[in-house]
């Protein structure tokens, strides 16, 4: 049997690639269904305002997607805090990559056709789903750069065919402390749903307030359970947006 939601106030924080949205061949091209945000606006009412988009994506990129829905929002991995859809955004991290670093990151990919950059500032992503046999390669070359006096404290993240660089000082899990010390999302019972290991410190910090955590495509230790792909989460919002009664996945 499907375990239900908890019975008391809860709060939804929830990654965008490959959780709400298919992942696309390139990052402009991800597509919104209509009904996504209609079960994200019905929800968004229904929680008071405790439902958080938790994302890699900048807070622009993500108000452009689902516009004209906008949400409480963190974005580049919790460098960006939006605790209320009417605020302007904030710096929630004063570690931004240094230019040298940037550089370099950018000309590593310039050496490899079939990458894409995305400068975030707070962090650097270098994409190669067009050219996936050069995941080893890549990995390799951008270690080596964190080996640069102008690389301390940064890490790579990897994620579906991209690897990204950011500072270890903000990740998804401060992001969740954040929402979760303030209205109104505060005294609640959290639920991170994510799909990949970027979201691991967000699993870890819902379950340390307290909450659950629910995996995307892939089952991993440590979760209440997992959807069997985005379509599945989508379909659960849009159950959970007439009734929070309805069951999470075991």
């Amino acid at each position: 049997m499907l375990p239900k939601i908890p019975v008391e106030p809860v709060a939804l924080f929830l990654d965008v690639d490959g959780t709400l949205l298919d992942i696309a061949a390139v990052p402009d091209g991800v597509r919104v269904p209509p009904e996504l945000n209609l079960a994200l606006s019905s929800l968004d009412k229904k929680l008071d305002g405790a439902i958080a988009l938790v994302s890699g994506r900048s807070i622009a990129d993500l108000d452009a997607i689902f516009a004209p829905l906008r949400l409480a929002t963190s974005g580049v991995h919790g460098a960006e805090m939006r605790f209320y859809p009417t605020e302007p955004v904030e710096a929630a991290s004063t570690f931004r990559l240094a230019p040298t670093l940037i550089a370099a990151l950018q000309a590593t990919a310039g050496r490899h056709p079939g990458t894409l950059v995305e400068d975030k500032g707070f962090s650097v992503a270098i994409h190669y789903r067009a050219a996936p046999a050069l995941g080893a390669v890549l990995r390799h070359e951008i270690e080596a750069l964190l080996h640069e006096p102008d690389a301390e404290g940064c890490r790579i993240l990897p994620g579906h065919m991209v690897f990204e660089v950011k500072h270890a000082g903000f990740d998804k899990g401060t992001a969740v402390d954040r929402f979760m010390s303030r209205a109104p999302f505060e005294g609640r019972r959290p639920i991170f749903v994510g799909d990949d290991v970027t979201d691991l410190p967000g699993f870890d910090r819902a379950i340390a307030h307290g909450g659950l955590a629910y995996s995307v495509t892939t089952a991993r230790d440590g979760t209440s359970g997992h959807f069997a792909d985005p379509e599945a989460v989508r379909t659960w919002l849009s159950s959970l947006s007439q009734s929070l009664a309805k069951p999470l996945p075991s």
